[in-house]
């Protein structure tokens, strides 16, 4: 879908809509149709939170959660109900997208901040929960489709220009938030500032880049939304990307380019955003449901050195060659500086066992069946902090300057990967 098409379509949801539903009450709560069943999950959940309705109307997207019921209500067929959903997902995107980049103003939230578009998004997948139509529909893959649109996986192909380099790119959504409501994720925000823009690299060829933003919940790796993020992105053709890297935050003051991914899920008992866990210990590491055949450990092709040797300012960058495995022979984790030892098994990549190790080991096990020859890796950033001792305060000027000088330096290590 080209940009005016995209244009076009948001006027369209967001303005006869606009007669039907007056900008109305909280987010948080469901709006749409007759009392029913639902009951929200641990993630959905969080929305009871007055704060997180602050979120989209400081960044003037409320119009999306108060127009979406009425938008659902007219809605007559199961086929409606898929163009709908797909339509409003990616006009939401693209609002979060161009908010980021300065191009759609409103609100006191700085631009590049990625929470509006999480909390937006989690308060329509709960009126889409509770909508009652005549028919019969699959709410499971309704949602799945409001997802992916709404993260970029939809309507957002590179543009096949000739003579620009393509890099591909995905950031996660925030978690952590049982701890802390109001946290960010300057992989998020990354992606949003990035997504489009077209960029010099450090060789002076002009690139364009493309993201994703995923969810951080085990159950949608292990639907594959990883594969569907990435895989239309390596298949040949005029808009095959050039490079990809996986972007998530990691460590407390510096980033850090991670050399290796490992085949394993080792966190718990640290939950995902769902309060779900993935079977797996540092003792006792599993691989993911369903994941397709590959090597314990895939090393990055990223241009590490390189990058680290050019990138410094303002937090270093790191070249992460650890890994922890199980020996060949073994039967308890080792940690190793140097990477993996061969015939062991995997318990972390450099980056651990969480879900940041797994769409760095996800992406790069695709990349080596559809385009080996691609470079490919993750990088970290660093934690994102400063945010404002009253937690009735969804920003503050410390936590705005991390988090722009966070953004600023993952783009200038981009322009080094290829």
């Amino acid at each position: 879908m080209t940009l005016p098409r995209r244009a076009a379509l948001a006027a369209t949801l967001l303005g006869p809509v606009a007669a039907l539903l007056p900008a109305g009450p909280a987010l948080a709560g469901p709006a749409v149709g007759r009392a029913t069943a639902f009951a929200p999950d641990r993630e959905q959940a969080r929305l009871s939170d007055p704060r997180t309705a602050d979120f989209p109307r400081r960044a003037g997207l409320d119009d999306f959660v108060t127009r979406f019921p009425a938008a659902l209500r007219s809605v007559r067929s199961r086929a409606e109900a898929e163009r709908l959903v797909d339509a409003w997902g990616e006009a939401l995107w693209w609002a979060a997208v161009h908010r980021a980049q300065g191009r759609r103003p409103g609100g006191d939230l700085p631009a590049g901040d990625d929470r509006p578009l999480y909390w937006t998004r989690l308060a329509m997948t709960v009126q889409l929960a509770d909508w009652q139509p005549a028919f019969d529909v699959d709410r499971a893959a309704l949602r799945g489709r409001l997802e992916d649109a709404s993260r970029g996986l939809t309507g957002n192909d590179f543009s096949g220009r000739p003579g620009l380099r393509r890099l591909f790119v995905s950031g996660f959504d925030p978690f952590g938030l049982d701890q802390e409501l109001r946290r960010a994720n300057p992989s998020g925000s990354a992606a949003l500032l990035l997504n489009g823009r077209r960029i010099t690299l450090a060789d002076g060829t002009p690139a364009e880049i493309r993201s994703v933003l995923l969810p951080v919940r085990y159950g949608d790796f292990d639907r594959g939304i990883v594969e569907r993020a990435f895989g239309p992105r390596m298949a040949a053709g005029p808009r095959t990307a050039h490079a990809i890297t996986t972007v998530s935050q990691g460590y407390p003051g510096l980033f850090t380019l991670e050399a290796w991914a490992g085949r394993a899920r080792s966190a718990d008992p640290y939950p995902d955003n769902t309060g779900a866990l993935s079977g797996g210990t540092p003792d006792r590491p599993v691989p993911p449901p369903g994941l397709a055949a590959g090597p314990e450990f895939i090393a990055s092709t990223l241009p590490g050195e390189a990058v680290t040797g050019a990138v410094r300012a303002p937090y270093p960058v790191l070249w992460n060659t650890s890994v922890t495995e199980i020996p060949a022979g073994g039967d308890h984790p080792v940690e190793r500086e140097d990477g993996p030892t061969p015939g062991s098994r995997a318990v972390a990549g450099g980056g651990g066992g969480y879900l940041s190790n797994e769409v760095a080991y996800r992406s790069n096990r695709l990349r080596l069946e559809l385009a080996p020859h691609l470079p490919g890796g993750h990088l970290h950033t660093p934690v994102l902090t400063g945010l404002p001792a009253d937690p009735n305060l969804l920003t503050g000027p410390e936590f705005e300057r991390n988090e722009s000088a966070i953004t600023a330096e993952v783009l200038e290590v981009l322009t080094h990967v290829l």
